[in-house]
């Protein structure tokens, strides 16, 4: 059996902070539940400049587990979307497994999530994809 979403974002080694969150907001599970699921990683670099944006320190946000579990559900479609389809979605909203939409623009070869750009697509894992992207996403206020 090939590895889950969450096997694959730990044996990358590139994503540390995303996994550290996955697991203190319980949710390893649903993530490595059968899928298909679509993730939109953001990078370590993307992580600090929100820590930084929301003047908060890591252990913080880690302890926070409802505002945790909100950002992090706003980062996972619930099906699987490859890089192929995500351009044929331009100027449309996709629903996220936190209720609140994501805004998918094509500007040239930039893919767009809201505002933050695709870096890397298609990240094969068993129940789903891993797409990587430059900025953490958050909800809109109310979700």
């Amino acid at each position: 059996m090939a590895d889950t979403i969450v096997d694959v974002a730990v044996s990358s080694g590139a994503f540390p902070t995303l996994v550290t969150a996955v697991q203190a907001a319980g949710l390893v599970e649903e993530l490595s539940g059968e899928g298909p699921l679509t993730v939109l990683a953001p990078t370590e670099e993307a992580f600090a400049a929100a820590l930084d944006d929301l003047e908060m320190a890591p252990a913080d946000v880690f302890a926070n587990t409802e505002l945790l579990t909100a950002v992090l559900t706003y980062h996972v479609l619930p099906l699987e979307v490859p890089a192929e389809v995500v351009v044929s979605l331009d100027g449309q909203t996709v629903p996220t497994v936190n209720g609140a939409e994501v805004a998918i623009a094509v500007v040239g070869d930039t893919v767009m999530i809201n505002d933050a750009t695709v870096v890397a697509t298609d990240i094969a894992a068993s129940n789903g994809i891993i797409h990587v992207i430059d900025t953490v996403l958050l909800p809109p206020s109310g979700e």
